[in-house]
């Protein structure tokens, strides 16, 4: 995954609706007492801590030693560690959730072969990632002020792929895709500031080179207020790809 530092307590604050989004997700993952489940890529805790009070046995991975930090935090005891969701290597579990982390893996088929191999056969996963076309509007506004303050093209740390693309992902992989939805998911942010602070959490790409952080976070914040802002409240273009896949 990139090298990204996170803030976790902001990452708490005003974005928890990140975990709350894709609490559902947990429900389509049914599991069951005495399984053994991943969360792939646990954040802060909140799923892997909510499969818990099943009765599986969960391990939750991370990239960010400062989000595994916080989960171990807000759930002791939770088995939370840092590591690749790229190189996990066979455990032998019944079962992974992950839910807003495989787009930030570029490397979509090494993503999809790591999780494949630390399942068992006949194991399944429910993934929710950013999907195709996912916040345009925020990354389009960020970029354009970038070119008008003469800064260069900013790589993109992110993959939002299409059903069929993801779908052949996984299935190169060793999964049986059983369901995959594309849809738009317009999110509230909170506070006036709220794509600006969006911005500063998930986008510091956009910020490289950036000589006034606030002054470019106003201005690319603007720039999305025709398309963005509405009832008082700034809201984030997200688009969500949902697949759920059994390992053949």
């Amino acid at each position: 995954m990139p090298n990204q530092t996170w803030d976790a307590e902001l990452y708490d604050t005003r974005h928890a609706f990140v975990a709350s989004l894709g609490a559902d997700l947990i429900g389509l993952l049914a599991p069951a007492a005495g399984e053994r489940v991943l969360d792939a890529g646990c954040g802060t805790g909140d799923h892997a801590a909510a499969i818990a009070e099943h009765g599986a046995e969960v391990v939750g991975v991370d990239a960010s030693p400062e989000m595994v930090e916080r989960a171990a935090e807000r759930f002791p005891g939770l088995d939370a560690r840092v590591g690749d969701l790229r190189d996990l290597g066979p455990d032998g579990f019944d079962a992974v959730l992950s839910n807003a982390v495989l787009h930030w893996i570029p490397e979509a088929d090494a993503a999809a072969a790591s999780l494949a191999a630390a399942l068992r056969p006949g194991g399944r996963l429910v993934a929710e990632l950013g999907g195709r076309g996912n916040i345009a509007a925020i990354d389009g506004a960020a970029r354009a002020a970038r070119a008008e303050a003469g800064l260069p093209e900013a790589a993109s740390p992110w993959y939002f792929p299409g059903i069929a693309e993801y779908a052949g992902v996984l299935e190169r992989a060793g999964f049986e895709v059983t369901g995959a939805w594309l849809f738009d998911r317009p999110t509230r942010l909170e506070g006036e500031d709220g794509v600006a602070v969006w911005l500063r959490m998930f986008g510091s790409h956009l910020l490289e080179g950036v000589a006034d952080t606030e002054a470019f976070l106003a201005g690319a914040q603007e720039r999305t207020r025709g398309r963005l802002h509405r009832d008082g409240a700034w809201w984030a273009d997200y688009r969500r790809l949902r697949v759920t896949a059994v390992k053949r």
